[in-house]
């Protein structure tokens, strides 16, 4: 049922011209059970958003059906019930990705950071994530974020420290480049109004871009995915087909290339809709409900 991954890849992805929607789910469910690399851990339920409380019932129950089909999960937050994620990997054997969310409220970024290093120190965290997307957000200055991850730098020597963002913006940010132990991007061709046909040969130009910012750091996709429904983003377009293509692709060139990549996302999450529009809820291999979709 499959393709030999080199044939197709090198450009644009798998040709799936011939292949029926059966066929299609059917490569999608082979893919997913050879496992992959990394995946963002999607911690609310339907009715909860940031802000709520997690359980460790509720992380560990989750975990336990996406642990099976990834050698890594990626967290978001280390306050309210999110630092139980890290907890529950290590139960499942999993490797982390801790990251410590950010924002304008300095009393809750001071939170996330004594967390995060109480969890790395206490051997929860493989690799440190100090900020996600907020010199996008503009949620703080660059010297604000830089004092940020040096503190977390110092307290954990030992530990990878960077910082998540689109991967353009370590182009244009040498100084939060230079901080990064590992530069940690963020490669989405569905928010830049991308075909799906072209989706692969873009997300490798994304990730070349980083690379090249990066001057001989690790680079880790941090987040790409294509959501199941939804309006089109210009050229981009929702569909369960194209969430197929997308997941597939990816993988296969994850494999390939040896690319560490955290795909977005396990479950969906409707509180999303509010940020994104109506392609928010829809990011994840299984439904809000804990089902796998295809």
């Amino acid at each position: 049922m499959s393709f030999r991954p080199g044939k197709y890849l090198a450009l644009s992805g798998g040709d799936y011209s011939k292949k029926s929607p059966a066929q299609l789910r059917e490569l999608f469910r082979q893919t997913l059970e050879e496992g992959m690399h990394g995946l963002c851990y999607s911690a609310y339920e339907e009715g909860q958003k940031p802000g709520d409380n997690l359980t460790m019932e509720q992380v560990r129950r989750r975990m336990a059906i996406i642990a099976p089909y990834t050698k890594w999960v990626r967290s978001f937050s280390c306050i309210e019930g999110n630092e139980f994620v890290p907890l529950a990997a290590r139960e499942f054997g999993l490797k982390t990705l801790v990251g410590a969310w950010l924002g304008k409220d300095k009393e809750l970024n001071e939170q996330e950071i004594e967390g995060l290093i109480s969890l790395a120190k206490n051997g929860h965290v493989d690799i440190a994530a100090v900020g996600n997307e907020v010199m996008y957000r503009k949620d703080l200055t660059e010297d604000e974020l830089l004092g940020y991850m040096y503190r977390v730098k110092e307290a954990l020597p030992d530990v990878p420290v960077g910082y998540v963002d689109a991967y353009y913006e370590f182009s244009h940010r040498p100084k939060i480049t230079e901080a990064c132990d590992v530069v940690l991007a963020n490669c989405y061709p569905f928010w830049e109004s991308c075909h799906i046909d072209y989706s692969l040969m873009y997300m490798k130009q994304m990730y070349q871009q980083a690379v090249q910012a990066a001057d001989g750091k690790k680079v880790i996709i941090t987040e790409t995915g294509w959501p199941s429904q939804g309006q089109d983003y210009d050229g981009a377009e929702p569909s369960a087909e194209n969430f197929m293509k997308y997941f597939i692709n990816a993988q296969l060139w994850s494999k390939e290339e040896g690319i560490e990549m955290f795909y977005f996302s396990s479950f969906d999450e409707s509180w999303k809709v509010g940020a994104e529009g109506d392609v928010g809820a829809y990011w994840g291999l299984w439904d809000m409900h804990e089902n796998l979709k295809f």
